[in-house]
Parts: C-alpha cells; sequence; structure tokens
C-alpha cells in the first residue's frame, strides 16, 4: 500500500483530524498541475547543483527520474494517492519511493509556496495559447464565411430594430474584430506574467535557490520576479487572466446570441447543419441552436469566475494564504469551459448555410433606406436637422399608404416636400446605401475586402504567438 508523504506536521502532537484532512487535501482537479510542478522541480534540481546541495550526478539522476515519473503519471500508470495532499506532496512522495532519501533532498530552497504560484502561472501560459488557438479556429470558419458573402445584403440592427443596410460580411467582421482584441489581451497578459516566482520560497526568497535567474530562463520566463513576498502573494495575473477569458466569453454569448436570432424561423437568415444542432425529445420538428444557447449559458460561469477571485484577494494581508489557493478552480473552470464551447462554436460557424436571398429581402424592411434620404438632402444644401424632419414625414407617408421609399413616384416625394425630387430615387437602394459607406471601417464591399485582408494578417502573426 502506499504510504503517505507529509511535507509539514513534526512540531504538531497529534495528526490532523480526517475533516482537515478532507478540507485541506486539494480537488481531484488541481493534480493536473503535474507536468509543471516537474518542471520546475527539474529546474530546482539543476538550481540544488549550482549551490552545491546535489552533485551533478545526483542532480542528473533527480532530472532523469522526474522526466520518467512525468512520462508515467501521463500513461497512468502512476496517479495520486487519496493521502496526497496536493499535487507537491504526490511528486515528492513518488520520487522518494524511486529514488529514497535522494529524493527528499529536491526540497531544499523551495516552498509550496513558490510552487504553487510557479506551477499555476506555468499552465496559464500553456493554455492561453491554447484558447488563443481556439479562437483563431473561429476566426477562420468567421473569414471564410464573410470572404463568401461580401457582396450578400442584410439589415444592420440598432436597439433590435432595423436600421440600415449592411453586406452580411461586415456584420460577421464584426465579432471577428472583437476575438482579435481576445487574442490581443492574451498575448498582452503574457508579456506581464513572464516572471517567475521560482526562488522566492515561503516569501523571503530563498537561501540556497540563490540563482532564480537562471531557473527562469530555463521555464521560459524572461525574468524572476522582482520582489519574493509579491511572487507568492499575488494573483493579479490570474485576476487578469480571468477577465480576459471572461471578456472572450461574453463575446462568444454575443455572436451567439445573434446566431440563436439567425436561424430562428422568425429571422431565417441561416440554417444550421445538422452535426451542430439538436433535436426536442417530445417535438419532432424542431431544430435548437444548443451550442449557441450553451454558449451564452457557460458565459455566466466565467463572469462569476472572475467575481471570486477579485474577492478572494480583495481583504488578504499580502502575502501566500490558502485563500489564494482558489485561483486555481477560477482558472480550471475558465479554461475547461472554453475548451469545449470553441470548437464547437468554430463548427457551427463554419458549416451554417446562409440564406441570401432572406437576408436581401429583409436588407430594406423596416424603412433602412430612410438615412439615404436624409443624406441626399444635407448633400444638396438642406441643413441635416430639417432634412431629419422631412425625412421623417416621408416615412410617415409612406406607412399611412402602405408603400417603401422605394416605390414612391416623383409626384408623392414632391407632395412631402418640394425639395424631394425625383433625382434621390437612385440612392434609395440597398446597394447603393451600403456603396456609399465607403469610409475606412465601412460597409461598402471594398472596404470590407481590405477588412478582410488586414484581419488575415493579423490573425496569421497571433497564430505565430500561440504556437510558439
Amino acid at each position: 500500500m502506499t504510504q503517505g508523504t507529509q511535507l509539514w506536521g513534526a512540531r504538531f502532537r497529534s495528526a490532523p483530524s480526517p475533516a482537515m484532512k478532507r478540507l485541506s487535501r486539494s480537488p481531484n482537479s488541481y493534480f493536473r498541475l503535474a507536468p509543471q510542478d516537474l518542471r520546475s522541480s527539474a529546474a530546482h534540481a539543476r538550481e540544488l547543483v549550482r549551490a552545491g546541495i546535489l552533485t551533478a550526478p545526483e542532480g542528473d539522476e533527480i532530472v532523469a527520474a522526474l522526466a520518467a515519473l512525468g512520462a508515467d503519471i501521463a500513461a497512468g500508470t502512476v496517479q495520486p494517492a487519496p493521502q496526497d495532499e496536493d499535487v507537491h506532496t504526490f511528486l515528492e512522495r513518488a520520487l522518494v519511493e524511486r529514488l529514497g532519501t535522494l529524493g527528499g533532498k529536491l526540497r531544499a530552497g523551495r516552498s509550496r509556496n513558490d510552487q504553487a504560484a510557479n506551477d499555476l502561472k506555468l499552465y496559464l501560459r500553456e493554455k492561453a495559447r491554447d484558447i488563443a488557438a481556439g479562437v483563431l479556429e473561429l476566426q477562420d470558419a468567421l473569414l471564410a464565411q464573410a470572404t463568401a458573402h461580401q457582396q450578400t445584403l442584410a439589415p444592420g440592427f440598432t436597439h433590435l430594430q432595423p436600421a440600415q443596410p449592411v453586406t452580411f460580411a461586415h456584420q460577421l467582421l464584426a465579432h471577428a474584430q472583437a476575438y482579435a482584441r481576445d487574442i490581443d489581451r492574451l498575448t498582452d497578459w503574457d508579456r506581464r506574467s513572464a516572471r517567475s516566482p521560482l526562488g522566492a520560497a515561503a516569501l523571503a526568497g530563498s537561501a540556497i535557490a540563490l540563482s532564480p535567474e537562471i531557473s527562469a530562463r530555463e521555464l521560459g520566463y524572461d525574468a524572476p520576479c522582482e520582489n519574493s513576498i509579491d511572487a507568492v502573494g499575488s494573483r493579479d495575473h490570474v485576476a487578469e487572466f480571468l477577465f480576459v477569458t471572461a471578456m472572450l466569453s461574453v463575446d462568444l454569448s454575443r455572436l451567439a446570441e445573434e446566431i440563436f436570432l439567425w436561424s430562428s424561423r422568425q429571422f431565417g437568415w441561416v440554417e444550421l447543419d445538422d452535426a451542430y444542432a439538436t433535436g426536442s425529445s417530445i417535438m419532432p420538428q424542431k431544430k435548437n441552436a444548443d451550442i449557441a444557447e450553451l454558449t451564452r449559458g457557460r458565459a455566466a460561469r466565467l463572469i462569476s469566475g472572475l467575481n471570486l477571485m477579485l474577492v478572494a484577494l480583495k481583504g488578504l494581508p499580502f502575502a501566500y494564504n490558502r485563500d489564494l489557493s482558489e485561483d486555481k478552480f477560477a482558472a480550471f473552470e475558465a479554461i475547461d469551459t472554453l475548451e469545449l464551447v470553441l470548437p464547437a462554436m468554430a463548427g457551427m460557424v463554419a458549416t451554417m448555410t446562409v440564406r441570401t436571398e432572406a437576408l436581401a429581402r429583409q436588407s430594406t424592411e423596416g424603412f433602412t433606406l430612410a438615412t439615404e434620404v436624409a443624406d441626399w438632402l444635407s448633400r444638396n444644401g438642406v441643413p441635416f436637422s430639417e432634412a431629419h424632419e422631412i425625412t421623417g414625414a416621408l416615412v410617415r407617408y409612406c406607412e399611412e399608404h402602405g408603400v417603401g421609399l422605394s416605390d414612391l413616384s416623383p409626384e408623392q416625394l414632391a407632395s412631402v416636400d418640394p425639395r424631394l425630387t425625383a433625382d434621390v430615387l437612385p440612392h434609395l437602394t440597398p446597394e447603393a446605401a451600403v456603396a456609399a459607406r465607403s469610409g475606412y471601417g465601412g460597409t461598402a464591399p471594398a472596404r470590407v475586402a481590405e477588412q478582410i485582408d488586414r484581419l488575415r494578417t493579423l490573425c496569421d502573426s497571433q497564430r505565430q504567438w500561440a504556437a510558439a
């Protein structure tokens, strides 16, 4: 039977109570940090060789044993035991079982405080790139759909009311721009998080591990943390990571909400692929956008995780406190959620069929061309305040007579205001409306094509970071 290893307790007269053990033991999900802890342990072993605590052969033996242990954990042949309090206890026990007293030497000059901070930071830096790769898969789907629909007319909305015609590509790219910023936030977060806590020990720094800058470089950091108390007591990098993932989840939820509307019978803009929809247990005709709904719902978890971390930090004295272990709960929930949501959303977007005729038909419903009248009047010398009033009166006339703006005769136009002439009629088409919005960032197809090219270039550079 596996014997438990306890990293503390010599000064206590009695063993921990079962209730204390249950509360203190890490949840099973926390043991996922074993690969990061093993990497840190290998770097620390080399530091102990530099410090003279280990001989070079001893250091090599420990590093080899750590690599073998990592392979066995990955293969599932070595697993935490119920008596292992946390990932550090588990790995030290397993190492001592293999190396005897030599395995116990590895603990010199470090603490679970700097180990815990370092393990999670390494994990988050790796997962930030995985999340970015998932977002880029969704970006590829959006770009493919946008490329196919640069000329597709669609109604643009404000307040969920028809506003002005746009191209459907432009609407899709609005979401893509938000995701590009989410990836930028991840890269910016990573730059600030490239400081290693290893070597801070419990809080004051280590009297043995005196070259943390070397270990930092070995682990892919830029440098060690400037202050050892800050290294073990800070979790602002976790809170910031949770903000970035919460913002990403909100952006995903907004796209999910639109797809939910677009695929409804009332909108009829898109048809979801059967592989990315669900049915009903009682209504055979139903085809539900469950991916969109689940994505929208899961955003609540990430928002609450950010709140959890901020509240946990708010009243803490600045050093290590066990409250900080809540960082893993919130971070793992965010990562696990996004790893489920992102590929599902990407697949749903990539495979949906766009109903271009329905979009074109609806692009002028609700008098979306009214702004074209006001703009035309303004370009012909009418103050916009008056042009607005004239156009409002024209819309009221159309509603009362049951006609559309583009169906008006010159006589009807003039009956509303003599400044409305037949010259306005060529501007009252959705094609003319979108073409007129030709400024940088506008919905004109030529501008949308440029936006697609710029976004592809940006995504390519972000892909390089995600793969690094």
